[in-house]
């Protein structure tokens, strides 16, 4: 898979390739990439943004860079496009799993105030958003629907069977998890997880889940 993600700001992506997507990343599974807006603008002093018509508080992203952009790096069109955005569908595991089916990703990552929405339809972008909340910019959000989507694609994760057990995946949220010792300052691990019976564990494991979905989020039981 490859990732393109267009943005004023590329530094902000280095966290994105450490750990687990970094591991991923060096072994051939996906490749990603930021590229600079500013790069691409006509504009002698490398300004991306202006007042937006109509009057109103802050900046907005100009149509030419982005649009310029996006040309430069997908110039055939493959890549499924996406903005970050407040008014666009709420990322969820299931959305995640459609996008880690594609072959090509583009983010852009807005900024200021918003993206003049020419560019947006020039391009034909879709608008996902991480949730009912604004951010400053669109990269914290591009690296977290990147992270989340990654983890559904083959061979990212070390072990293949942890997007089934982690929460939301059945409709409830995880589970309480214990390691070693099986003692500390006092507090034992359940008697169950100790057992060695896997049928007793499994029901222990759903038990708490449906309890803790109960009593944080009762809305992903309807």
């Amino acid at each position: 898979m490859r990732i393109d993600i267009l943005t004023l700001f590329p530094d902000m992506f280095a966290p994105l390739h450490q750990s687990m997507i970094g591991r991923a990343e060096k072994s051939g599974i996906v490749n990603i990439h930021e590229e600079d807006i500013r790069l691409h603008t006509k504009d002698k002093h490398f300004k991306c943004d202006d007042v937006p018509y109509g009057g109103g508080a802050g900046m907005v992203m100009l149509p030419q860079p982005i649009v310029d952009c996006v040309r430069s790096v997908d110039p055939e069109g493959k890549a499924r496009r996406i903005f970050m955005s407040p008014r666009g569908r709420t990322l969820d595991p299931y959305i995640a799993k459609e996008l880690a089916q594609e072959e090509r990703l583009l983010f852009l990552c807005g900024h200021y105030e918003g993206v003049d929405q020419r560019a947006l339809d020039i391009c034909g972008f879709e608008e996902l958003s991480i949730g009912d909340y604004v951010l400053t910019g669109g990269e914290l959000a591009a690296m977290v629907a990147i992270d989340v989507l990654l983890r559904f694609v083959p061979g990212v994760l070390g072990c293949a069977g942890s997007t089934e057990e982690e929460s939301f995946s059945h409709g409830l949220l995880e589970y309480p998890q214990y390691t070693r010792p099986a003692v500390f300052e006092g507090r034992e691990v359940p008697e169950v997880l100790l057992s060695g019976h896997h049928a007793n564990i499994a029901r222990w494991r759903r038990e708490q889940s449906e309890m803790l979905t109960a009593a944080r989020r009762p809305d992903l039981k309807k």
